[in-house]
């Protein structure tokens, strides 16, 4: 797979560049902690379970990847705060900006989220994305020829770029042990990370981890990306509540501070509770109060 490349959204992509280990490195590096171990291919798979679900990280970061990507630079705001990486950036004060960037389909403009503050809701009508589109390719086009003419006036490159849109392209080598990608996978790949960083977080795990690392990519959907965590209260209302202890089940919320009401008796806004909720939805499980 080295050299392959996948295409994300208008014109971004990832290629793969280089990788080291594979899944038998990973349980080799396991192994030394207790001797010769497991050999099988069978036992390979039970010991790489074993290591992911109990959190056992060390012996994921033997492997790296290094990956090539061009990305919106809004997008990579995100994905640099990911700091468990090495990485090299395209430089635009050595080199002019490259000519691309992120378009957006008349399809795809979001709304503000209602209950997220800072993430998507559902999609605008198709009217308001045409008109969307017209403003954004009039502003790609306006800031590309104020960009053009202070290079032509000879101004520095730094200095003209400051006024480029964040919807223009970068691109960097990005290089990251196996233990540290999975956790920007576990984030990115969530439904609460921005379609446009889900993308891309998309393609390298579904395309290109699932094949370097096929023991490693069915341990991490099971226990990580598909799985589910309960905090103490969750576990001890679920607990309590299938025993038949109600009224326990509540006071656990009561005393987690999840049951507040405003003067018309609905429930206040609780982030914590709401996220229970949503858990106990998944579950089919109606906890001791009204869900409203």
């Amino acid at each position: 797979m080295i050299g392959e490349k996948v295409k994300v959204l208008n014109d971004g992509f990832v290629q793969l560049v280089d990788f080291i280990g594979d899944d038998s490195r990973i349980v080799q590096a396991a192994r030394v902690s207790y001797g010769a171990g497991t050999k099988t291919v069978h036992e390979d798979r039970g010991l790489i379970r074993y290591l992911m679900r109990h959190r056992h990280t060390t012996p994921f970061e033997m492997c790296e990847v290094t990956f090539l990507i061009r990305v919106p630079m809004d997008c990579w705001r995100q994905w640099i705060r990911h700091r468990t990486a090495n990485v090299n950036e395209y430089s635009t004060r050595y080199s002019e900006a490259i000519d691309s960037k992120q378009t957006t389909d008349h399809l795809e403009w979001r709304r503000q989220s209602d209950s997220n503050k800072q993430g998507s809701g559902q999609f605008l009508p198709a009217d308001v994305g045409d008109r969307l589109c017209s403003e954004e390719m009039d502003l790609h086009e306006h800031a590309d020829r104020v960009y053009r003419r202070r290079l032509e006036a000879g101004v520095a490159r730094e200095q003209a770029r400051k006024d480029l849109p964040l919807s223009t392209y970068t691109e960097a080598y990005w290089k990251i042990d196996l233990h540290n990608l999975l956790h920007f996978l576990s984030l990115r790949m969530d439904s609460h990370a921005q379609l446009e960083i889900r993308s891309y977080a998309n393609v390298i795990g579904e395309i290109f981890v699932s094949a370097l690392f096929p023991l490693v990519w069915e341990a991490f959907k099971d226990y990580r990306l598909n799985a589910m965590y309960l905090t103490h209260m969750e576990h001890q209302i679920i607990g309590f509540s299938l025993s038949g202890q109600d009224s326990d089940a509540y006071d656990v919320a009561h005393d987690a501070g999840w049951m507040e009401r405003k003067e018309n008796g609905t429930f206040k806004s609780n982030r914590e509770r709401q996220e229970a909720e949503a858990k106990f939805q998944q579950l089919n499980f109606d906890p001791p109060w009204v869900v409203e």
